[in-house]
């Protein structure tokens, strides 16, 4: 008998607008997917061969796709998958402070080599009553109101990690928490490489599952309320959007870092999950102007994207241009110093997507920043 793990999962049905709930199960030995219908109690999908899902991509809270459908994992089908792939994978709280978000970047490409995956991820500015309600077990220390000054005096990124035991994990790679001992004891952490002080020290981590939870609840509230707003200022901006392949390939952290060091300011950041309506409202306008459309609003629906507001004079042209021509093979022998040169597949898969006229910009930044976190 083969391996089999077995999931619970939910799918809206757009033509129907309705919400499907299927039983997802995948076979590790030859990554087949089967999919059967919970309502109807009949097979939806026989076993097929499917490349495009990895055990890792297996977890509760997921969102997968299979065959264009996107997916949310909401529960283990049985116990054997619960105790198999269930046991050790932790949520964190990752928020990077204000002295290294400009770092962001690097700070990603250390995350995903330490295979976490970022499934939240919003750069936010806190006020000093947030920053104190956050650090409120430090009331009674010291350094509290230096803390408390300092992570409400600029943007910061705060990040859902998601992995085997992230906790620990997110906590090694940070390193102590004065960055001078870090120099000391940890030399390759991100303390020890980025890091200033005990307060100036990168970042922030939680300490067990209790704190990941009630801080993650902070950031990313999943109730009611909104948590801390995003930064965006809709004002000579314009917008990026880093695509859900890219995301899934690790790219993102080597594309941050491609922007900034192009001397392009970062005015917001976030992650997003788009679904297919909201995917095909966004590209409206290459509808029966691109031949690639439908194919573009099934890669931006297919798992999550990192959207960012870059500012500053004249950017919605020099942006565009830094990204270079849609399709990477020839931005490959005309521009080949572009994001699209650097980190393209094809056409539809090109890393990037960026505002084309400069009369949308705004609008396409609103879109995410203003109606999608709404």
């Amino acid at each position: 008998m083969d391996d089999r793990y077995a999931f619970l999962a939910e799918w809206y049905d757009p033509t129907a607008a309705l919400l499907r709930r299927f039983q997802l199960f995948y076979y590790p030995k030859d990554g087949s997917v089967e999919m059967f219908d919970v309502k109807n109690q009949r097979i939806f999908l026989r076993r097929t061969k499917y490349e495009d899902l990895h055990q890792e991509d297996l977890f509760i809270g997921n969102r997968v796709n299979v065959f264009s459908r996107q997916l949310n994992l909401i529960d283990y089908g049985d116990q054997y998958t619960a105790n198999k792939l269930g046991s050790k994978k932790e949520r964190t709280l990752a928020l990077i402070k204000p002295d290294v978000v400009t770092k962001i970047g690097d700070v990603l490409e250390l995350i995903y080599s330490s295979n976490l995956i970022v499934t939240k991820a919003k750069m936010t500015k806190l006020t000093w009553s947030q920053a104190a309600d956050f650090y409120m077990e430090h009331q009674t220390k010291p350094f509290f109101n230096n803390l408390v000054q300092f992570v409400s005096s600029g943007p910061v990124v705060a990040m859902e990690l998601m992995g085997d035991e992230a906790i620990s994990i997110w906590r090694r790679l940070l390193g102590p928490a004065d960055s001078a001992v870090a120099r000391r004891e940890a030399p390759q952490s991100v303390r020890a490489q980025f890091g200033t002080d005990g307060i100036k020290n990168v970042g922030h981590a939680s300490d067990s599952l209790a704190a990941a939870a009630r801080e993650l609840e902070f950031f990313f509230p999943s109730t009611i309320g909104h948590g801390p707003s995003n930064t965006a200022i809709f004002t000579d901006c314009t917008c990026c959007i880093i695509k859900p392949h890219a995301v899934l390939e690790g790219l993102t952290g080597k594309i941050l870092n491609s922007i900034s060091s192009a001397g392009f300011e970062i005015s917001a950041l976030q992650m997003f999950n788009v679904d297919r309506a909201n995917a095909e409202e966004f590209y409206e306008v290459y509808k029966g102007v691109v031949s690639e459309y439908p194919i573009m609003v099934t890669e931006l629906c297919s798992g999550p994207c990192m959207v960012l507001e870059i500012h500053g004079t004249d950017t919605s042209r020099t942006f565009r241009e830094f990204c270079g021509p849609a399709d990477p093979e020839i931005a490959r022998h005309l521009r080949p110093t572009t994001l699209r040169a650097l980190y393209g597949r094809d056409k539809v898969k090109n890393a990037v997507h960026c505002t084309d006229l400069p009369e949308d910009a705004v609008l396409e930044v609103q879109y995410f920043f203003k109606i999608l976190d709404g």
